[in-house]
């Protein structure tokens, strides 16, 4: 999807951000305790050996990483952390998608709810925009290392989609349940990709001029400022003009 390498060099700004501060790897911890709960080795659990390679990206301690692993199998306490989904509307009526992890469900669904309104949008019933998206493997690489020819080549035999290039990066995008072998081969190939993960891809976006995008990205920053929130996915087409503005 064209503009979706926009959002994510959004959120991937966002992320060193959030690392500076702290708040990182509270999120990799929820990350790791609730795909731990599938089965704690990570050689036989893909989901785990995903969540724990995004947690060493960001320098999370290994003695951190092995205490959320044992969280979510039981081993110690705290690994009472579910899975949440929250869909609404902001600015523009751009659609909202966000995913959550938390111990109390009825304060996180009142905190995004508050959120939301403040910033513009508003909650929407389950199921309202999520079918505006499609849940994909997603690996981004440097264009200047790699030609689309190149990621065709290796990764269309593992069972990769397609390689969308924009913003000076190569997106290669697959199904979900191929994107451990997907990954696999690029590293068999040596490929090294600048992130890799599972995400939520509009299936069409919404133009927003440079007002209503910065309000998106205010929203965007309240919502994952708050602890509970891991992810959030929109489908706007933020404006070269703002985008420019973010290199500087």
């Amino acid at each position: 999807m064209a503009g979706h390498s926009k959002w994510a060099n959004i959120q991937h700004r966002k992320g060193r951000q959030d690392a500076k501060r702290g708040k990182i790897f509270t999120k990799m911890a929820k990350d790791i305790i609730i795909a731990a709960k599938g089965g704690g080795d990570p050689a036989m659990n893909a989901t785990l050996r995903l969540a724990v390679a995004k947690a060493k990206a960001v320098n999370m301690p290994n003695d951190k990483i092995d205490t959320a692993i044992k969280k979510g199998t039981g081993e110690l306490a705290g690994g009472d952390i579910s899975e949440v989904m929250y869909e609404g509307y902001g600015p523009g009526g751009v659609a909202v998608l966000i995913e959550g992890a938390t111990d109390n469900k009825n304060r996180t669904v009142a905190e995004v709810r508050h959120i939301l309104g403040k910033g513009g949008g508003s909650m929407g019933e389950a199921g309202c925009v999520a079918w505006m998206f499609d849940k994909k493997g997603v690996m981004s690489f440097d264009s200047e290392k790699f030609t689309e020819d190149q990621l065709l080549e290796i990764g269309l035999e593992a069972g990769a989609e397609d390689v969308i290039a924009e913003e000076g990066s190569l997106e290669v995008h697959c199904a979900p349940e191929d994107f451990s072998a997907v990954q696999k081969a690029f590293e068999e190939a040596e490929c090294a990709a600048e992130s890799s993960e599972l995400s939520f891809v509009p299936k069409n976006l919404i133009e927003v001029d440079v007002p209503t995008a910065k309000k998106l990205m205010a929203l965007m920053e309240k919502l994952e400022d708050n602890d509970d929130v891991q992810n959030v996915y929109l489908n706007a087409d933020f404006p070269d003009e703002l985008m420019a503005e973010l290199e500087d």
